[in-house]
């Protein structure tokens, strides 16, 4: 592979003052350039093509992922006028729990990827939960709960179904990686097969606690270790770009699961601190410190990264229908013909009419689980109308974010007093606005909107100093611009509860 963009000398590496930020999303490749002052000199992106074999198959082309993700990289310098010898080091984020296995010797993939969002094994997880004993060790290794979402069913996947595979699996010839470590493992030129604790976490392979792949589940699913990556703390030098194919001999020195990295560049470094990403779903992560909650509500424990020789762990609640359900909105329903629209039709009414929409379009994600719900609408009467409707979707997301809030707030026994917000959705006025008024705490949008890549900056500068320490990174937040509660404790309560009413019309319902 011969990427060749500029050239670097050891003279020019004392005058860096930037850090290159890859954003791997599930839909594009993004390139980021920060500077010290965490303000975004530039940034470009590509999108790749999403791959949908059969009904609730999910795949992508991971050389497409890299093609674009190596584009974005040339094009994020040449608009950023900057050479790459002027790039401290880079920092990688990726989307979690998608899978790629390649061969070791020829570097190229065996498959395509499998995506998160992939529900192609659900029946064997589904036969794995039968297990109740093993079900339950598990979710107390890997905090996780047994799901076709994670890694693990799904590396099983490919090598059963792959001819071949298996046997070369066992001798060594094969390798895993989550996207961060496809990209790591290409960059370096094959020299750096690693991931950091965030992505592993995620993987439902890892133990949380003792910080090592558990051999119990890898003889479960009949998964070779020797496939798997070193683990690394997120803020670390993993490796240097290679020279002879990249140009230059950059270190990779911060990598993190998107979620995580989104906490990480909301500074949300002490226990109790929470963040909300408002995209297609919403991930609503709370840093627990460095001891793991075993969550009573249904939601995941997780790492959320690694720094200084520490663990730090969170909580997670994973919602599935948020931006989508707006975008169902314009695209299904027709009642918006752009997304900005739903904040001013959601305005022009003072209230839903009394109307819910649970938008259950695949299920109930945390603190539910329930893949049986379908989305409802109830409530109406001849009197509804369209900007009801409107109002109704958007209220469901702020009222979705509770339910995970609240199970936060009796797992960790901590009284959330405010909420960091970041991703499309939190664009909106309204939403933030209700969403205030529905927690009863502070909502906070940043100054840089990329969280997630930003945090990516920061762990990256972190392990090469370019970034002090976090007492630096915190100086360096601002908040643009915040949201205060304005509803009546007796409102609040009686909405809520008419949400919660509304869900247990909608749950189980699809037998």
């Amino acid at each position: 592979m011969n990427i060749n963009i500029y050239y670097y000398t050891e003279e020019a590496h004392l005058m860096t003052k930037y850090i290159l930020s890859l954003d791997a999303g599930t839909t594009s490749s993004r390139s980021i350039i920060f500077d010290n002052k965490a303000r975004i000199i530039e940034e470009s992106q590509v999108e790749f093509s999403q791959i949908y074999l059969k009904p609730g198959w999910v795949e992508h082309d991971p050389n497409e992922i890299l093609k674009t993700q190596i584009d974005t990289i040339h094009d994020v310098i040449k608009k950023a006028k900057i050479k790459l010898s002027d790039i401290d080091s880079i920092g990688i984020t990726n989307q979690r729990e998608t899978v790629v296995i390649w061969d070791k010797n020829t570097g190229k993939p065996v498959y395509n990827a499998i995506v998160w969002q992939c529900r192609r094994t659900t029946e064997v997880c589904e036969k794995l939960k039968r297990d109740k004993k093993f079900a339950a060790y598990v979710t107390d290794k890997t905090g996780l709960i047994i799901d076709a979402y994670f890694s693990a069913s799904k590396v099983a996947w490919i090598l059963d179904n792959v001819d071949g595979l298996r046997k070369k699996a066992e001798k060594g010839e094969l390798l895993f990686g989550t996207i961060d470590t496809w990209l790591i493992w290409n960059l370096t030129d094959g020299a750096v097969h690693a991931t950091d604790y965030s992505n592993a976490s995620r993987t439902m392979l890892f133990d949380i606690k003792k910080l090592i792949w558990d051999d119990k589940i890898l003889k479960k699913l009949n998964i070779p270790k020797a496939m798997l990556p070193k683990v690394k703390p997120s803020s670390y030098i993993f490796g240097y770009t290679s020279k002879n194919t990249f140009g230059a001999k950059i270190p990779i020195s911060g990598a993190a699961g998107d979620q995580q990295a989104a906490l990480f560049g909301h500074v949300c470094f002490e226990k109790g601190d929470a963040k909300n990403t408002y995209g297609t779903g919403c991930f609503i992560l709370m840093n627990t410190g460095e001891k793991p909650i075993r969550s009573k509500n249904k939601l995941l424990t997780t790492i959320a990264y690694g720094v200084d020789e520490k663990i730090v762990y969170a909580l997670e609640g994973s919602i599935f229908n948020a931006g989508s359900a707006i975008q169902w909105l314009r695209d299904e329903i027709g009642l918006i013909k752009k997304a900005s629209d739903s904040g001013e039709l959601a305005a022009c009414v003072p209230d839903t009419g009394g109307v819910y929409l649970v938008p259950a379009f695949t299920g109930l994600g945390a603190p539910y689980w329930d893949m049986r719900a379908r989305g409802a609408i109830l409530g109406m009467t001849r009197g509804t109308n369209k900007n009801h409707i409107v109002r109704a979707v958007l209220e469901s997301i702020a009222y979705q974010t509770k339910d995970v809030f609240s199970a936060m707030e009796k797992d960790s026994l901590i009284n959330l007093k405010d909420l960091e917000a970041d991703g499309g959705a939190s664009a909106s006025e309204f939403l933030m606005q209700f969403q205030a008024d529905i927690l009863d705490v502070k909502i906070k949008l940043p100054r840089v909107k990329e969280a997630t890549a930003l945090g990516a900056a920061y762990l990256a500068g972190l392990a090469t100093g370019f970034f002090k320490s976090l007492e630096e990174i915190k100086k360096l937040h601002s908040i643009e611009k915040i949201y205060k509660p304005k509803m009546d404790k007796n409102n609040r309560k009686k909405l809520y509860y008419e949400w919660q009413k509304a869900v247990s019309k909608a749950r189980d319902w699809q037998e």
